[in-house]
Parts: structure tokens; C-alpha cells; sequence
């Protein structure tokens, strides 16, 4: 059978994961590095789901989510469930979806006793949050997603108490790399075939920043650690901590690399209209939900990462610049163009 064949069942392996949500950004991602990393992976999508790639040692099951019977018999012998199911970015898709998805990965992962991976962000603190974040720093959410991922935590820490179930929660910054769907090809890099870049805060306000495929080699190491922890634990991330000026610096060296920018030309910054998206939010939903973060561009964050590094050793770290580099190949623009000829 073919790797990439949708199969009926997945054979039982020493080391088998299921990713729930496989065609996200973060589920691709981490399909693509618990095989690189030698697990039998499981990688489930929505029935009907069509043109998965195909990866060396996974199994593509099309599968409901909601019927935890049939997805565990399925996927038997996984000894680790990675939640990468993620509703539309709205208030009310949260609301109303994610409870009950952050259920069905819990149900499978009772089912199969395994250990549920979720990636956390830092929406659960709030805009009165510190400079630097720790696993125990008070969480104070002052948005409605930021409540609701609270919510979700507590949802999966409860459901870990019986000892049927283990559960780690990797939080991290705003993901970049691995496609597109994020605020790096949605705002900041938008125009930048135009030489322009739209930055959301301060520039001197630190961000963490969480390159996909580093995050990704991060939960298959603690999935490999996972029994050195809590029955449930969770960790953090650190990535790229950087104000906007690296950014500037990278995305402006591939401008001029893929011949957007003239050599020694400078990328026009402009800021992101914060009341125009806020007022465009009256009728798109999703708008309002990004509108409501705007405290993580203005408040200077960053993930401590100690307790992750105890566990695993150094974390997985791409150099910035050549992360932007791959993450602009993955949004499908031209790697290089011709050198253009400057007289001297």
C-alpha cells in the first residue's frame, strides 16, 4: 500500500502517533516531523478531504473526529494524540466549536490511553501580562479567545485526573512557516513584491515569534520525554523573541534577493490601520476577532523556556534569517530571479 493510500486501518507500531487535523499548517507540520523523526504516524482529515501528500511512513485516514470509537480502533497502538484541530478565527466559531473538538481529542486519547499534545499560545494571559513568561505566570485572559483557550486547558487537565490519559500543552508565539494562514503572509509580508512591509505594534516591542517545523521537532521530543512528566504538564517554547527590526532586516534581504528591491534599496514600513480593521470587524467576523489581539503587538512578551530545555536539551532553532527565507518558498513565491546588472 502506498504511504500517502487513505487505509481502513493503521498497522501497530513502537512509536505510533495520531494527528488529529493532519492538513492544518501545525498538523502538517508535525505529521512531517514525527516521521522524519521515525513514528508510524496516523495523520486523520475530514472525510471527503482530497490531494494529501505523500509522506514516507504515514498512514492518511479519512475519518469523523466526533466518533472516538471508531477513529481509536483505527488508529490502535498510538500512544500519542497531537490536538491540531483549530475552528475558524472568530469569536463565535470558538465559542461554539472548540469546546467540542477539544472533546472528541480528548475522548480518542481516553480511548487509546495516550498521551494528547496541544499547542498553546499566549492568548490565556491577558494584556497585563509581563515581560517574560513562565509556565506559573498568573493567567488573566482579556479577550474572549483568550478566555476560551483557559477554558480548553482546564478542560483537558480535569480530564487527565483519572490517570486513564496523560496531556502536554506546548505554548509558543505566532507561528510562521509551513504555508500560509498566519500574520506573516496575511499582513507584514503582504506587499512585500511591492517593497512594502505593514507592521502591527511598536517596532521596539519584543514578540515571540514560533517557526513551525522548529515547533513541530519540539513536540516529537517531548512526546519522546513525555513520561518524565506530569500527568499533565505543560512547557513553553521560546522560538524567535525579536522586535521588528530582524524582521525588517530579513524580509528586506529577500526583497532584494528575489529582485523585488533594488540592492541597497529600503523596504517602506507603514503601520497596521488598528481602527480601520476594528471597524471593518462590524461586519467581518474574523476582523473583529484579530482586532481584539492588538495588546499582543503593543505589550512586550516573551516564553521562558528553561523547563522545556531540562526536558529535551537545546531547543530545535532555525536561524531567523533562513526560516524567513523558507517560510516566504512556502507561501509559493519565486525563490530567485534574474541578477540584475548594475554598472559600476
Amino acid at each position: 500500500m502506498s504511504p500517502h493510500h487513505f487505509a481502513d486501518a493503521a498497522p501497530a507500531a513502537p512509536s505510533t502517533v495520531l494527528v488529529l487535523g493532519a492538513r492544518g499548517r501545525f498538523g502538517l507540520a508535525a505529521v512531517r516531523a514525527f516521521a522524519q523523526a521515525g513514528w508510524q504516524v496516523v495523520a486523520q482529515v475530514r472525510p471527503g478531504a482530497q490531494g494529501v501528500p505523500a509522506i514516507p511512513g504515514v498512514w492518511w485516514l479519512q475519518a469523523d473526529v466526533h466518533n472516538a470509537a471508531a477513529l481509536a480502533a483505527q488508529a490502535h497502538g498510538a500512544q500519542v494524540v497531537v490536538h491540531a484541530l483549530n475552528p475558524a478565527y472568530t469569536h463565535k466559531a470558538w465559542r461554539d466549536e472548540a469546546p467540542a473538538l477539544m472533546d472528541a481529542a480528548i475522548a480518542v486519547a481516553r480511548q487509546l490511553r495516550a498521551t494528547l499534545m496541544l499547542p498553546g499560545n499566549v492568548y490565556n494571559y491577558g494584556q497585563g501580562m509581563p515581560a517574560v513568561l513562565y509556565e506559573g505566570t498568573p493567567q488573566q485572559p482579556t479577550t474572549p479567545m483568550g478566555a476560551m483557550r483557559v477554558q480548553l486547558e482546564q478542560r483537558l487537565h480535569a480530564a487527565t485526573r483519572d490517570g486513564v490519559m496523560r496531556a502536554v500543552v506546548l505554548r509558543a508565539g505566532n507561528f510562521f512557516g509551513s504555508g500560509t494562514g498566519s500574520w506573516l503572509d496575511q499582513a507584514i509580508a503582504k506587499d512585500l513584491p511591492q517593497g512594502r512591509v505593514t507592521w502591527p505594534g511598536p517596532q521596539q516591542a519584543v514578540t515571540p515569534w514560533a517557526y513551525l517545523p522548529d515547533l513541530a521537532a519540539a513536540v516529537v521530543q517531548v512526546a519522546h520525554h513525555r513520561h518524565r512528566l506530569a500527568p499533565f504538564d505543560c512547557l513553553q517554547f521560546a522560538g524567535h523573541a525579536v522586535t521588528a527590526q530582524p524582521w525588517l532586516d530579513a524580509l528586506g534581504d529577500e526583497a532584494v534577493a528575489r529582485g523585488w528591491l533594488p540592492a541597497g534599496g529600503t523596504l517602506r514600513v507603514r503601520a497596521l490601520p488598528w481602527p480601520l480593521l476594528s471597524l471593518a470587524g462590524l461586519a467581518v467576523p474574523t476582523l473583529a476577532a484579530l482586532a481584539s489581539m492588538r495588546y499582543l503587538w503593543t505589550t512586550p512578551h516573551q516564553l521562558d523556556n528553561s523547563r522545556l530545555c531540562a526536558l529535551i536539551g537545546p531547543e530545535p532553532h532555525t536561524p531567523f534569517a533562513q526560516a524567513v527565507h523558507q517560510s516566504l518558498d512556502d507561501m509559493g513565491w519565486p525563490r530567485r530571479v534574474a541578477v540584475r546588472t548594475v554598472s559600476a
